[in-house]
């Protein structure tokens, strides 16, 4: 009986033992496959550092015609620019500059002195507005927070403007979005990294203001071990950026990448300000990598902490949690997470801090990747950006990309423990194809012992 006992552990064990490297080798192949580097499908740094485009003659064009005779420019769906313009004489000068020209009503400079009017009511938390410059309107928008008599009293002002101010209710609530790609934890609460910066002699994240005032200490682990470093600068509200320098004063290796989930990430190349009607990317701890496109510039928002102005107005969506991660496309930096409504189920709409700007009143510059350009890695003081039309070539909105991938490494706030146990990784795949390998071994080794004993045994009978 003690026999079939071991006979029947024996077989459980090597069958488990069995089961267990079948299941490990599978995991290994599924993390693999998980992780795999998807092409760079990006276009190369060249082009988006470079030349003419039609980027540049929108933009251009717009500079040289004046706000009085023009009132904004875009991107349609086939990727051409299109410039608005109030007259015919200016709209015969963007056709021979080879951009589209449509004929509006109202100029940049009325469309711009709408917003002041806003701006100079009385405050109504929950509200936002935008030049809309495709349809040639200021769009004035409402949560579901503000009052009838507040709503009353905004309808009453923009009646007050013109026609061309249009009053819309959206759904959800705007809110700053506290709680991104790589996540950073204190005591205010759960932010996350948006891009890496330099000052030439430390390294910083760029983050979002509202996430935390100067002084707040940030870490990369909930438990509060691993310190990450400390706000040294921050504006909020009226704008929405701040600093945190690394405590290491480096920011390491994969400086030039921002994480978009499952281990992978995007490497960034340059520094541009954003187009109407661009396509653009938006990654996040909270919800991972989404996209939309940029439906206007210089919002204003009024969060219930205070107004921010001068921000980029997407439909991509955004969750809590999400705030101070970075929007960008073709791997270039555009933005970082400021608030917005609703959520990734239901869609909404998410307001980002230009990153140039930010950039200019911190004094730092970006931390870009030279690879694209056949260059040597990240260096510590990159060379200056491209221009901020240089993300708007003459490219489809539907055919840009996040940009060039690249392994996120460097994980903040990981040890071997925890990268090996990560689901996303090999290393749980590999513990088990080891502890089956293991078990197989010791199962043959018992097996071999006893029947060696058993021999003995029964030699010792047999010859006395």
């Amino acid at each position: 009986m003690r026999h079939a006992r071991r006979r029947i552990v024996r077989r459980v064990t090597r069958l488990a033992a069995v089961g267990g490297l079948l299941l490990g080798g599978g995991m290994v192949a599924q993390a693999a496959m998980a992780s795999e580097t998807p092409p760079a499908t990006a276009r190369p740094l060249a082009s988006a550092s470079g030349a003419s485009g039609a980027g540049d003659t929108g933009a251009a064009l717009v500079a040289r015609l004046g706000t009085a005779r023009t009132a904004g420019n875009w991107i349609d769906a086939d990727g051409r620019q299109v410039v608005a313009v109030t007259d015919e004489t200016a709209a015969r000068e963007v056709r021979r500059a080879g951009a589209e020209a449509k004929v509006v009503s109202h100029s940049m400079n009325e469309l711009k002195s709408a917003a002041a009017t806003l701006r100079s009511a009385p405050r109504v938390a929950g509200t936002a507005w935008a030049v809309d410059y495709r349809t040639n309107r200021v769009v004035v928008s409402a949560d579901s927070t503000v009052s009838a008599s507040d709503w009353s009293r905004l309808s009453h002002v923009a009646a007050g403007i013109g026609n061309f101010v249009r009053m819309e209710r959206t759904t959800g609530t705007f809110t700053t979005r506290l709680n991104g790609a790589q996540p950073i934890l204190s005591t205010g609460g759960r932010c996350s990294a948006g891009f890496n910066v330099t000052d030439g002699r430390s390294d910083f994240i760029l983050t979002a203001g509202h996430c935390g005032p100067a002084g707040s200490t940030w870490f990369a682990d909930n438990q509060g071990n691993q310190q990450l470093g400390r706000t040294v600068a921050s504006t909020f509200p009226g704008n929405d950026f701040s600093l945190v320098q690394y405590a290491s004063g480096k920011a390491g290796d994969g400086a030039d990448v921002v994480a978009i989930g499952g281990g992978n990430g995007v490497r960034i190349t340059g520094l541009a300000d954003a187009a109407v009607g661009q396509r653009v990317f938006r990654s996040g701890s909270t919800s991972g990598l989404h996209d939309g496109t940029v439906t206007a510039l210089n919002a204003t928002v009024n969060y219930p902490e205070g107004t921010v102005t001068g921000l980029i107005q997407t439909n991509v969506c955004a969750e809590p949690g999400d705030s101070g991660g970075p929007l960008f496309s073709d791997g270039i930096a555009l933005g970082v997470t400021s608030g917005g409504s609703g959520d990734c189920t239901t869609g909404g709409t998410t307001f980002f801090q230009p990153v140039a700007r930010a950039l200019t009143a911190l004094n730092v510059k970006l931390i870009v990747s030279t690879q694209n350009a056949g260059g040597a890695a990240r260096s510590a003081a990159p060379s200056p950006a491209p221009s901020g039309s240089a993300a708007r070539g003459a490219v489809a909105p539907s055919a840009a990309s996040p940009g060039s991938s690249a392994p996120v490494t460097g994980a903040q706030g990981q040890t071997l423990l925890a990268r090996l146990t990560d689901t996303r990784n090999i290393g749980p795949g590999l513990l088990v194809v080891a502890g089956s390998l293991i078990a197989l071994v010791a199962t043959r080794y018992i097996r071999a012992e006893q029947d060696r004993k058993a021999y003995q045994r029964y030699y010792s009978a047999t010859w006395g």
